[in-house]
């Protein structure tokens, strides 16, 4: 099959989405799953203080998205997208594995493998996403959006039953108390093997896409450079185990691959066209906002897993009785799926009146919500009661306008690295996004530690100290979103004829 019979596909979806979407949704089980367990596990089973367990989020989260970097950066030189995926996909496996085992002794270990595999996997399955739409194909985004939806479904199923299963909210009268977290850490590595196997499988529908760019590459066989990759990966994991556990060397690994990542960029802006170079400098600002949009959001996983543990009850709307860190890790994903194509029908219904926002007005407006969102956060204070329990309603509406923020930003920033790159640097692109990411999982650490309460404040002191944070955090969204919407023409002139 050749690349062009693939993307002179009739309709509006290639068959070709269905594995990549289906591949994606289970390795998002395991990302999610494993992301919800983190905070609560380190907190509860490693007891660790609040501070520092947000300071190990952010660091294992940073690694994580870091390491996205370098895996797009390696398929782009030497492995292709096609072996760069498998790779990733055995160790994520293996780290998940480790952690069934015993996750107490050999957490930062498991930790590891998942890091680098996610690394070699997350960045290059959206890179073959883009490969099968033409250059201005209007049906491009739409693909995304379909494609993000399956990333949702993933982080729904993985993010409440995972961490459900782990606290013994879940299929208790089958697990053994003793055994929750080893099964909940062995369930990421079942559907990880999944997700494995599903792109195993189709990959021989995607043609040529995939493929290693070295000149005497073949699918099935090896070359010595994919051998010194796959090393390189390995000898990494203790040195990743190493800065994961010891935060500081987080701090200085931060402050090198960042500007390594300009210099990279400013050089291949200097050798690029003068078209290629205007529309690589508007990615670099959705790049750089997107930190401060993470940094923000990503308290997810953070502080916000904590104040779920700690200050909700668990009804919600009367009706439904929910673990409310379960709610945490799934109520986004529950929101993205269920309105997600509505989202899509609207910005549509308004493209045809000519009052669509365009691309970077999109992502202003993703602050705008996510301010509006952390202030609904903050309002759970005037919802508690006498011990410090909040409103798990209020908690989950907020939620749903966190959702409206990020159906305006995230699905368009994947495409848009896309769009916006030249062919030669769709992997570095795509890693560069998730590398800011990476600052903003990072900054979210340390945002989540400088709201942390101490282990002697009461349960009341403790909610006003986070919900004081989230109101700070709100505004600083909201600035951002005003600045970008302001700066947007100057933004829309360097993508050119990009959409």
């Amino acid at each position: 099959m050749t690349l062009d019979s693939i993307q002179s596909f009739q309709g509006k979806y290639p068959k070709q989405l269905w594995a990549l979407f289906f591949s994606e949704m289970w390795e998002r089980f395991c990302f999610y799953g494993m992301r919800g367990m983190l905070t609560y596990f380190m907190v509860n089973q490693l007891f660790m203080d609040e501070k520092q367990a947000n300071l190990q989020y952010g660091a294992t989260q940073a690694w994580v998205y870091a390491f996205t970097f370098i895996g797009g950066l390696f398929a782009d030189k030497i492995l292709g997208f096609r072996k760069s995926l498998f790779w990733g996909g055995l160790l994520m496996i293996a780290g998940s594995l480790i952690l069934a085992v015993d996750p107490k002794e050999f957490f930062f270990l498991g930790i590891a493998f998942n890091v680098v595999g996610t690394g070699f996997f997350k960045p290059n399955i959206s890179s073959m996403v883009g490969r099968l739409y033409r250059q201005g194909d209007s049906r491009r985004d739409d693909g995304f959006s379909l494609f993000y939806a399956g990333i949702n479904i993933g982080a729904l199923l993985g993010g409440y039953f995972c961490i459900a299963i782990g606290k013994g909210e879940f299929m208790s009268s089958i697990i053994p108390a003793h055994l929750t977290w080893n099964v909940a850490f062995g369930l990421a590595a079942l559907v990880m093997s999944i997700s494995l196997l599903t792109f195993t499988q189709t990959r021989k529908s995607m043609g040529p896409i995939g493929l290693s760019p070295l000149p005497d590459a073949k699918e099935k066989a090896f070359l010595w450079q994919d051998w010194v990759v796959y090393g390189t990966g390995l000898l990494a994991i203790p040195l990743i185990m190493v800065m994961v556990a010891n935060t500081v060397y987080t701090d200085y690994f931060m402050y090198i691959i960042g500007p390594f990542s300009l210099i990279y960029l400013g050089y291949e802006m200097y050798i690029s066209t003068a078209s290629e170079a205007k529309k690589l400098l508007a990615a670099f600002f959705f790049i750089l906002f997107s930190v401060v949009f993470w940094a923000i959001y990503e308290q997810a996983g953070g502080s916000l897993s904590l104040f779920a543990a700690g200050h909700l009850n668990n009804q919600l709307l009367g009706i439904f009785t929910l673990d409310p860190n379960g709610v945490n890790n799934s109520a986004n994903a529950a929101f993205v799926i269920a309105f997600a194509a509505v989202a899509g029908t609207i910005w549509v219904w308004l493209a045809k009146r000519k009052m669509e926002p365009n691309t970077v007005v999109k992502f202003g407006l993703g602050f705008l919500f996510l301010g509006a969102a952390y202030l609904l956060f903050f309002s759970c204070r005037f919802f508690a009661d006498e011990n410090g329990v909040s409103s798990l309603d209020m908690f989950t509406l907020a939620y749903f306008v966190v959702t409206l923020g990020e159906l305006c930003l995230s699905p368009i920033g994947l495409s848009i690295m896309t769009k916006l790159a030249p062919d030669r640097l769709q992997g570095f692109m795509m890693g560069m996004w998730f590398l800011a990411s990476a600052y903003g999982q990072y900054v979210a650490g340390l945002f989540g530690a400088s709201i942390s309460p101490e282990p002697s404040a009461s349960p009341v002191q403790k909610l006003e100290i986070y919900t004081q944070g989230y109101y700070e955090f709100a505004w600083y969204a909201l600035i951002a979103g005003v600045v970008l919407i302001a700066i947007s023409p100057v933004i829309r002139k360097l993508m050119q004829e990009v959409k």
